[in-house]
């Protein structure tokens, strides 16, 4: 099970007084994304210019930031609904606003392009990367101004801008220059594209796909440019409201492994007790193929190790692992392995401990049986042992949904339960957990209000 990734929390970045925005304003700008990764010519100028206005400032008595702020204020759009994304959006043009040939400014977007002949080729990790620099920006919404990087600063121009498209597009012109995918084919950098053709500023909008939040796929990472500024945050799938319009489409110019990886099986396969030999047939992909046996064992130190740890704890071998994984091979990793076999059904021989290829398979894959709680027994430090995240699923019943609710209660954090808690998962006990991350300082994928191990160390700690 893929561990989350938690995101540090820097109050000072979100820091909301006049003087703390105009500063991060004006450097953000200075921050446009570089030629080598595609950027605007025309970035290096605005630069330049921040850098001799900042300069004159400090000569003439440090007036520079304040004279930048007065040549260009802030806007300030009022926040709306997270269902609700109001995001207006400009027509086609060409980059820096200038209008298309045979376009009058201000005029209606124009009709659908023929995609170019030649588009440039671009990979999923420039895609992101060029997207976060507009989130750690903090763009401000707007569907008539322009980024120092020439793209317009609406949710059509933002996508324009993370594929390098070269223009500004909308929403009704995007999927000329991609290719219709289905919801298991997504990959970060695909788009989800709502086009409302009856009135294109009411409803449309378009968000890039950053990745699954979790194996269940009903909450995946949307990056968006959208009222007040551009943001990253867990999203229902396919969005919060219209959500069967959003369609999933591929940019025509992405390059790399475009292969879905494996989804995660919805009911366990039969198991039977099997021996510990090799078979044929790879992981998912992106999945660590086995490293050998002698990557495990006593003096082993190495980031097999730690993923082996890892992937055990996902499994409900968090009881062994009171400090966590680690890349050391320790009698820790041994009982959790040994654990995890067993659940299978394999004895002698093939539950000694040791990962064997058959082991690893099953683990990169997500198949076999998780390890069962230890009846009667808490884990360390009182902490009960962690079922596994496929009891937190819409309609799962179990116990430890009920023990999870009344500790989430002791900890204050009961506010959504209008009765209960009980053996079944709701989404009131998802709203309270993500209350209880999002206390924790996490954010995005990291507050999704499904629990983790983590998440569930700390609730019980």
């Amino acid at each position: 099970m893929p561990m989350p990734a938690f995101e540090e929390f820097e109050p000072a970045r979100d820091c909301v007084c006049l003087g703390c925005a105009q500063r991060r304003r004006a450097l953000s700008r200075a921050r446009a994304i570089p030629l080598r990764d595609g950027g605007h010519p025309a970035a290096r100028g605005a630069r330049r210019a921040l850098v001799l206005a900042t300069a004159a400032g400090v000569v003439l008595g440090g007036g520079g930031s304040a004279a930048l702020a007065e040549a260009r204020p802030l806007p300030g759009p009022a926040p709306v609904a997270l269902d609700d994304p109001d995001t207006p959006q400009g027509g086609r043009a060409p980059l820096h606003g200038r209008p298309a040939t045979g376009q009058r400014p201000g005029t209606a977007p124009g009709g659908r392009p023929g995609a170019p002949s030649v588009v440039k080729r671009i990979d999923r990790t420039t895609i992101i990367n060029r997207a976060k620099v507009w989130l750690e920006a903090k763009v401000p919404y707007s569907m008539s101004e322009y980024w120092v990087d020439g793209y317009r600063q609406d949710c059509s121009g933002y996508v324009s801008m993370a594929w390098n498209l070269g223009t500004n597009e909308w929403t009704g012109s995007l999927d000329a220059f991609a290719t219709r995918i289905t919801k298991e084919e997504l990959l970060p950098g695909d788009m989800l594209l709502f086009h409302n053709p009856a009135d294109p500023n009411k409803g449309s909008h378009v968000v890039l796909f950053g990745g699954w939040v979790d194996e269940t796929r009903t909450h995946y990472v949307a990056y968006e440019q959208t009222r007040p500024t551009t943001r990253k945050q867990a999203t229902p799938y396919a969005y919060w409201n219209n959500s069967a319009k959003y369609l999933p489409y591929r940019f025509n110019g992405v390059t790399g492994v475009t292969a879905p990886e494996a989804p995660a099986p919805q009911t366990p396969a039969p198991q039977v007790p099997a021996p510990q030999v090799p078979a044929p047939g790879a992981g998912p992909v992106g999945a660590t193929p086995f490293p050998g046996a002698a990557k495990f064992g006593p003096g082993a130190d190495n980031a097999h190790v730690l993923e082996l740890g890892r992937m055990l704890i996902g499994r409900g071998a968090l009881r062994f692992y009171p400090k966590g994984a680690s890349t050391v091979w320790s009698e820790a990793d041994r009982l959790a392995t040994q654990a995890f076999q067993r659940a299978q059904g394999w004895t002698g021989a093939d539950a000694d401990g040791m990962p064997g290829e058959h082991t690893w398979r099953l683990l990169v894959r997500k198949e076999g049986k998780d390890i069962p709680p230890e009846p009667g027994r808490a884990g360390p430090a009182g902490v009960p042992a962690y079922p596994g995240l496929k009891v937190f699923r819409p309609g799962q019943t179990h116990p430890a949904v009920a023990a999870l609710g009344r500790r989430l209660l002791q900890k204050g954090f009961g506010k959504h339960y209008t009765s209960g808690p009980g053996p079944r998962w709701s989404e009131a006990d998802r709203r309270n957990v993500e209350a209880f991350q999002r206390a924790q300082g996490w954010r995005g994928a990291s507050a999704d209000g499904y629990p983790g191990p983590e998440t569930w160390r700390r609730l019980f700690a």
